[in-house]
């Protein structure tokens, strides 16, 4: 007989242990359980890849696993569901390629991961599983459209309310009633220059497009207008921000959120165009530089272009459109790119001093921003300065630094004095400011700083603060403008020209109307089709299905339906409210499930998410909070993020490398608990770190000891040293501080650490001629959590039946973690000279009699009366002398 014929068999053990989870729905949550507090725990759910999942997949779904399970013990209601962010780019451009059905492509895909995620031993509850290319889930996802398609936004109230509330101004005709209507819709189409891939037939985000070329494919993306379904996120802008107060997210992505959101207090600024009747108004953040003001610029796509630019600068300007047309927005607006730009032939009047100034178009001005349309101050604004300079357009300061003012602006050496970089020589500083000032008053350094105005009429002397409120008002006293809030964020592009994604439920009447889809036909369902190419025309392949696109409607009359599709964004907005209700065919979700379950409590998952995923599902779950569907302001109380896992070489994981780790092959070869242990051992969450194979050998001979020191390899049975028996003090106390310091470490997300401290215990457990069974048990269920197939198993030979679950997690006792005896280091004046034990209850009298006994410090004082004698308990004592 093998004498390890009863070692560590992971692979049947973690068959067995799945298996018995999954036929006793070990992890079935409870609905609605008051018994108990709840904790939902979410993880960011997956693209159904081809290629399955990934070293990054794992370690998110370990992190919120360990948690659920480590809650579960401790006495919460747990809810930890798992399902599929189905519909893509990727199914759709395989089904163009091979004409393969995108819900085969999926379903394989799903089936395969569902496989993979099994096979990890997470606890979920797999009755909720969802998948949103499946009508009975898109079907809510068309119905929440519809909320945002039959709501305004009230800006008194600040909340969104059904559009039925509008106030609509009396004496409107029919038509000029429903133009009224739909101008105020949450969801509207218009008219907006996109991301337009003609190989791919579609529109793309711009983090889809790279240098020029789609993310996917390298094929050329050109900037084009079309018709579009937007959602008016702009006007939860505010709330958007003030509610990141309300939930416990790293300030790193609160920051990302924010400098997303891009709110700008400024001013609005008329400039009315010579010999024309027509006004451009900018917003700008320094209304006091506007004497300093010497040429405009346009976005190459704002309507005016077409109607002011002369007929000798047409031929230029219709060039330089369409070479930005080519462009991304990212790509544009570059700061390192070199300025481009043509002067259409008109001007602008300065509305402060009269003055004209010449229009031009510059690639590096937006028109999904702001106005479209910027006043340039190239003396205060860096952008403009280098613009400037590049056509020889005049340069006027009107903001004058003071000497400390223009120290401070050459920190990082963002200017030179006559060879001298920033800090100047000591006792030269003046001279260096005075330096910079002259540069700056010169036109030959760009200054965005504060200061004093100049060459600026009446409000010369004026600080920036005092002139800002000044300009303002004067602006707003001469009807040329006024106070006003900006935002980067702009309203969020909601369609896609493909197939493969949610069926808008919208008809489209001959009259010109928009008109939603009645609850009651919900859902709309994806048609078959055989031919998954674009149309060639921008529709979607939808487009080329008369049989669905037209519609007779009740009265006769006859629609079209409406043939772009939802983005991927959508299914992923309300998914996690899906989850707590999802086989509920009369509604999207029970509310007094919701009002149970909400809010999230712990949401996992990459940092790649942190702006726009996070942004829409807020702004959704708002309205649907407006609305009454939810009873909380925010969807997702905790948020952390997982660090990437790099390759072993230190690089990003990719085919091409040949360095990506396949969790098949290493469960396969070590053990789903060996993965689980190591993922969660290589360092804190949320750091990026390298793969290391000889890591994961670590961690396997580390669940090895552990079976060994319980299990017997030759007989199968417990080792003779596993026996009822009082545990020794220092076994005892190890055990308890490993208890707290392991449940310690898993509320702050601190597993590796975890880890270690268990290593050590096991370590320590191993050498001992007798091995307490309370103390097995105790850290079998410490162990639980991390590696839960070994643990169930060990359990279960222990002589207990049925699941370790839902055992209660072990309590330490206080006493017990504290050390009977501290090491303290002694020092003299400063310095370590020795180190003493002592009692852990000592007194200071006690600890400072010990520390003056010693040899070493005795012939360190020579002698001397100590002056001062400083306690640091548990730590250290100083002597000074």
């Amino acid at each position: 007989m093998d004498e390890k014929k009863y070692g560590y068999n992971f692979n049947e053990i973690e068959k067995k242990w799945q298996r018995f989870w999954e036929g006793n729905k070990t992890f079935k949550a409870k609905d609605c359980d008051n018994s108990m507090p709840k904790y939902y725990v979410l993880d960011m759910f997956p693209y159904p890849s081809g290629v399955g999942i990934h070293a990054g997949h794992v370690e998110n779904y370990t992190a919120s696993d360990i948690t659920a399970r480590y809650k579960k013990m401790r006495g919460f209601n747990v809810l930890h569901p798992m399902g599929w962010d189905a519909f893509g780019l990727p199914a759709e451009q395989y089904a163009v390629q091979t004409g393969t059905d995108p819900k085969e492509t999926t379903a394989k895909n799903i089936d395969n991961m569902r496989r993979q995620i099994k096979s990890m031993g997470f606890c979920y509850d797999w009755d909720r599983e969802v998948n949103t290319t499946d009508p009975n889930y898109y079907k809510w996802t068309q119905w929440i459209f519809l909320k945002f398609f039959n709501s305004y936004f009230d800006e008194a109230e600040q909340k969104a309310k059904p559009i039925e509330q509008l106030p609509i101004p009396a004496g409107l005709s029919k038509a000029e009633k429903r133009k009224f209507i739909d101008e105020h819709r949450l969801a509207y189409e218009d008219e907006v220059a996109v991301n337009w891939c003609p190989a791919l037939g579609t529109v793309l985000a711009n983090e889809e497009v790279i240098g020029g070329v789609s993310e996917r494919g390298e094929h050329p993306v050109i900037r084009k207008p079309m018709r579009q379904w937007m959602l008016r996120i702009t006007k939860y802008a505010e709330r958007l921000l003030d509610d990141l107060k309300e939930v416990d997210w790293p300030e790193s992505i609160k920051k990302l959120q924010t400098d997303w959101i891009g709110k700008s207090i400024g001013a609005d600024v008329d400039f009315k165009v010579d010999g024309f009747n027509e006004t451009i108004r900018v917003f700008t953040t320094r209304p006091d530089t506007l004497f300093g003001a010497t040429y405009m610029v346009l976005a190459p796509e704002h309507p005016l272009v077409d109607v002011i630019t002369t007929k000798d600068k047409k031929a230029a300007v219709k060039k330089y459109r369409e070479d930005a047309a080519r462009k991304s927005d990212l790509d544009r607006t570059d700061l390192a790119k070199e300025k481009t730009g043509e002067h259409i032939g008109a001007y602008a009047i300065n509305p402060v001093n009269n003055k004209k100034i010449p229009i031009w178009i510059s690639d590096y001005v937006l028109i999904s921003y702001g106005t479209g349309a910027i006043m340039s101050v190239p003396a205060h604004d860096e952008r403009d300065f280098e613009f400037a300079k590049k056509f020889d357009l005049p340069i006027i300061p009107v903001v004058k630094p003071n000497r400390e003012q223009a120290l401070r602006s050459g920190i990082g050496g963002v200017y030179e004095y006559e060879g001298m970089t920033w800090p100047p020589p000591k006792g030269e500083e003046n001279a260096w400011a005075d330096g910079v000032i002259e540069d700056i008053l010169n036109g030959d350094v760009c200054y965005t700083g504060n200061g004093m105005a100049i060459n600026s009429n009446r409000f010369n002397g004026l600080s920036t603060a005092e002139f800002k409120e000044k300009i303002t008002e004067w602006l707003s006293e001469k009807g040329l403008g006024g106070k006003a809030v900006n935002y980067k964020l702009r309203d969020w592009l909601f369609s896609r020209q493909r197939y493969w994604g949610e069926p808008f439920p919208i008809l489209h009447t001959n009259n010109g109307g928009v008109v939603g889809l009645s609850e009651q036909d919900l859902p709309l369902e994806l048609p078959e089709v055989k031919n998954y190419k674009p149309s060639g025309t921008g529709e979607s392949p939808l487009a080329n299905i008369s049989s669905w696109v037209n519609v007779s409607l009740p009265d006769g009359s006859k629609a079209r339906r409406e043939t772009n599709t939802m983005p991927q964004w959508a299914g992923s907005c309300w998914y996690y409210l899906r989850y707590l209700d999802p086989e509920n065919g009369q509604l999207s979700w029970d509310p007094k499930k919701e009002k149970y379950w909400m809010p999230v409590d712990l949401y996992i998952g990459g940092a790649e998410h942190a702006v726009l995923h996070l942004l829409y599902a807020r702004f959704w779950h708002k309205l649907l909070y407006d609305l009454g569907f939810v009873s909380t302001k925010e969807p997702f109380k905790k948020l952390v993020n997982q660090g990437m896992i790099l390759g072993e070489d230190g690089q990003k994981m990719s085919k091409s490398r040949g360095n990506v780790v396949n969790p098949d092959k290493v469960v396969a070869d070590y053990g789903a608990d060996s993965m689980r242990l190591y993922e969660m051992f290589m360092g804190p969450l949320e750091a990026m770190k390298p793969w290391n194979m000889q890591g994961v050998e670590g961690v396997f001979r580390f669940l090895q000891r552990t079976w060994r020191t319980i299990v017997d390899e030759n007989t199968g049975e417990i080792v003779e040293a596993v026996k009822d028996a009082d545990a020794d003090e220092t076994t005892l106390r190890l055990l308890h501080r490993t208890i707290k310091k392991v449940g310690d470490d898993i509320e702050t997300f601190g597993f590796n650490t975890a880890i270690s401290q268990m290593m050590i215990f096991v370590n320590h457990l191993s050498k001992q001629e007798v091995r307490p069974k309370s103390v097995v048990e105790k850290f079998i269920l410490v162990l639980a959590p991390f590696a839960p197939h070994i643990a169930e198993e060990l359990w279960e030979r222990l002589g207990h039946t049925g699941s370790l679950a839902y055992e209660p997690w072990p309590e330490y006792d206080k006493k017990l973690i504290r050390e009977k005896e501290i090491e303290l280091v002694i020092q003299v004046n400063g310095k370590i000279k020795d180190r003493i034990v002592v009692s852990a209850d000592a007194d200071e009298e006690q600890i400072r009699q010990k520390a003056l006994a010693g040899e070493k410090v005795k012939k360190a004082l020579g002698g001397k009366e100590p002056k001062k004698i400083i306690v640091i308990k548990s730590r250290l004592v100083n002597i000074v002398v």
